[in-house]
């Protein structure tokens, strides 16, 4: 029987365990740049036990960026500083990919640089507020992106993968989920275009399918992943036709051979869809199962039912960095501090001497 502490071969990448850290925001860049600091290489550095940890959302472009001090993947500097994050994980023997999200409508042009403003597949604006430096701000309606910007941020998901690999990763992630911009082409309440990326089911999983096709031709199908959230409400998200949506999508990039599809159960009752999905896709499939409270040790037997080959961990991963030897040994666990979640120095665990 498999376990989660088995070795398992992502796409010609050996992982020590099937034990995945999901991708968490830090907002940890507290610098002109939007680059890394040495906190966030000790962060992750401390995490690398991990099977495979996947980072904090980066920015591909500096329009991309939807949260206060999160960092990006789009300049010399920045991938210069992530370099320093991949070499402290692989010197603890950790594998790392980075997420590459573009938030689209999730953002505020308080948070942009000079007259950038945020954009998305149409001008819906989504409802609720932000975290600015400023405080609380309701969203703002984005500009909807041409079609020739639209074919520029695959571009930038390209090349935001080619200096992710060369800053050390071992590959990216590209965040299809939780109502950022590749969710939001999916979705049918956020994108309501007539061209070819609007209407049909065909139609809005292709801007999905071109930055995954654009990704791993650029870097390799090996060190590309995709997340995705189906039916998630998250961020004002309204999706109809959700079952023939990420059926079409999985089955539109499962030919590429990419390492890996990281599915997260964002609403209950979704299971079925998940198994589908689990059918459909031939490599990888890393699950962030539905949950009442944070994931827990009993998520393991995902991978030993074979619903799963890799389970993903958050809020646990926070305040336990070793976390694979505490899930082995059933404990113990220190209790997620929310308000560590964000930034600052802010310890999220009572009993180790990590940040």
């Amino acid at each position: 029987m498999t376990t989660a502490f088995d070795p398992i071969d992502l796409a010609g990448t050996r992982l020590a365990n099937r034990i995945a850290m999901a991708p968490m925001t830090r907002s940890r860049a507290h610098n002109e740049g939007r680059t890394p600091t040495a906190l966030v290489a000790e962060y992750y550095a401390q995490r690398a036990s991990a099977g495979l940890i996947i980072t904090e959302g980066t920015q591909p472009s500096a329009v991309g960026q939807g949260y206060p001090n999160t960092p990006g993947l789009h300049s010399p500097e920045q991938t210069t500083a992530w370099r320093e994050v991949t070499d402290a994980v692989h010197e603890r023997g950790g594998r790392i990919f980075a997420q590459l999200m573009h938030s689209g409508r999730i953002g505020h042009p308080d948070l942009l640089d000079g007259d950038l403003h945020p954009v998305g597949p149409s001008a819906v604006r989504p409802e609720g507020q932000l975290y600015t430096l400023d405080g609380l701000k309701d969203f703002v309606t984005p500009r909807e992106l041409t079609a020739e910007e639209v074919r520029a941020t695959v571009a930038e998901f390209a090349s935001a993968a080619r200096n992710a690999v060369a800053a050390g990763f071992d590959g990216v992630e590209i965040h299809g989920a939780n109502g950022y911009l590749v969710h939001q082409f999916l979705a049918t309440g956020s994108n309501h275009r007539t061209d070819e990326w609007g209407g049909s089911v065909e139609n809005r999983i292709r801007f999905a399918v071109e930055v995954v096709k654009a990704v791993a031709a650029e870097i390799g199908p090996e060190r590309t992943g995709l997340r995705i959230s189906p039916a998630n409400p998250y961020n004002d998200i309204t999706e109809t036709e959700s079952e023939e949506t990420y059926t079409a999508l999985v089955e539109a990039i499962d030919p590429l051979g990419i390492a890996y599809l990281h599915v997260t159960e964002a609403v209950p009752d979704i299971r079925e869809l998940t198994l589908t999905l689990r059918k459909r896709f031939s490599g990888t499939f890393v699950l962030n199962p539905a949950t009442e409270g944070p994931t827990g040790a009993e998520s393991l037997a995902l991978i030993e039912d074979g619903t799963a080959d890799m389970v993903a961990y958050g809020q646990l991963f926070i305040a336990n960095p070793d976390l694979p030897a505490r899930l082995r040994n059933d404990g113990p666990y220190n209790t997620p501090d929310r308000a560590s979640f964000f930034g600052g120095d802010h310890r999220g665990y009572t009993d180790y001497p990590a940040l």
